[in-house]
C-alpha cells in the first residue's frame, strides 16, 4: 500500500511531537526529526502507548553537515505529502546585550533551518503535483514584542519567505500554509528558551524581570498545544488553505486590534500590560 508520508521537525516535545502522534494516528507515515535519537526516546514510548508507528530521524536543523545528510535519506523517499517545519527556540534579551552570534544562531534554527528541510522535499512534492508545507510562524511572526527581537525577526522573516513560496509552488499543486499560535504550554518557554543575561547593573535589567514576571503570569491560562496539532491535521484534510490561520486565545483578535489601530495607541497597550 503507497502510504501518504508525512514529515515533521523538531518533534521532541510541543507542538511537533503532539503533531507526529496526530498524523500517525491518521495513517501517515510519519518521519519525525530530532537534534539527538534520545530526545526522541518519549515520542516512541507514547507512539506504542497509542499504537502508531513513527520513524524517528536525526537532525540538527543548524548544521550543514546534518542538512545534507538529511537530502540523501530524503532522495531515498518515494513520496512526501505533508512537511511540518516546526524545529526553533526562541531567544530572549535585549539588542543591545545580545551579540550578533546569537542573532545568527536564532535565523540558522528558525528561519535557514527550515528553508533547507523545505528545498529537499520539494522535488518529491513538484514531480506528484501535491503536498502541504506547513510553517510553525508564531503571533509574533505579525507583532513585535519588546525583550524577543531576535525570535520576532526570525518569525517575521518567515512570514515574508512563506508568501513568496505559496505563490512560487501553487501552480505546481503545493500548498503553503503558516500557523500562527499564540502562547501554549510548550517548552518554548522554558527550556526551547535561551535568554542573554542581563545582570543586575544593566539599564534593561529591570525591564527584564517585568517581562519574566508577565509570563510567569499569564502561564496558567496558556492553551493546550493539542489545539495546533489536531488544527493542522484539519488544514491538510482542506483541498484549498488558506495562507494564515491564527490559533489560540485572541490572537485572531489581538491581530485585528494591531492592524486598525495606529502604532501610538498599540504602543500605549503594550506598555500598559506590562505595567
Amino acid at each position: 500500500m503507497d502510504r501518504k508520508v508525512a514529515i515533521v521537525t523538531g518533534a521532541s516535545s510541543g507542538f511537533g511531537f503532539l503533531t507526529a502522534l496526530e498524523l500517525a494516528k491518521k495513517g501517515f507515515h510519519v518521519i519525525a526529526t530530532v537534534r539527538t535519537i534520545e530526545k526522541g526516546a518519549a515520542l516512541l514510548e507514547q507512539a506504542n502507548l497509542q499504537n502508531v508507528k513513527i520513524v524517528l530521524y536525526e537532525l540538527d536543523v543548524a548544521c550543514e553537515t546534518s542538512l545534507k545528510q538529511w537530502e540523501s535519506y530524503v532522495r531515498q523517499l518515494h513520496r512526501v505529502d505533508v512537511l511540518v517545519n516546526n524545529a526553533g527556540f526562541a531567544m530572549a534579551g535585549f539588542t543591545e546585550e545580545i551579540s550578533i552570534a546569537s542573532y545568527k544562531k536564532q535565523f540558522e534554527t528558525n528561519f535557514f533551518g527550515a528553508i533547507s528541510v523545505t528545498q529537499a522535499v520539494l522535488p518529491l512534492m513538484r514531480k506528484r503535483q501535491s503536498g502541504y508545507i506547513i510553517n510553525m510562524s508564531s503571533i509574533s511572526g505579525l507583532i513585535g514584542f519588546p525583550g524577543l527581537s531576535p525570535y520576532v525577526a526570525s518569525k517575521h522573516a518567515l512570514e515574508g519567505w512563506s508568501e513568496s513560496l505559496r505563490l512560487e509552488l501553487r501552480p505546481f499543486g503545493i500548498h503553503v500554509v503558516l500557523i500562527e499560535p499564540g502562547s501554549f504550554q510548550t517548552n518554548i518557554w522554558s527550556s526551547g528558551r535561551e535568554v542573554s543575561p542581563s545582570q543586575p547593573d544593566s539599564p534593561y535589567y529591570t525591564y527584564m524581570q517585568r517581562l519574566e514576571q508577565h509570563i510567569s503570569a499569564g502561564s496558567s491560562s496558556f492553551g493546550n498545544p493539542l489545539e495546533v496539532a489536531q488544527k493542522i491535521i484539519r488544514i491538510i484534510e482542506t483541498t484549498d488553505p488558506s495562507l494564515r490561520y491564527g490559533v489560540g486565545k485572541g490572537v485572531s483578535l489581538t491581530i485585528w486590534i494591531k492592524k486598525i489601530l495606529p502604532w501610538r495607541i498599540w504602543e500605549k497597550l503594550v506598555y500598559r500590560q506590562l505595567k
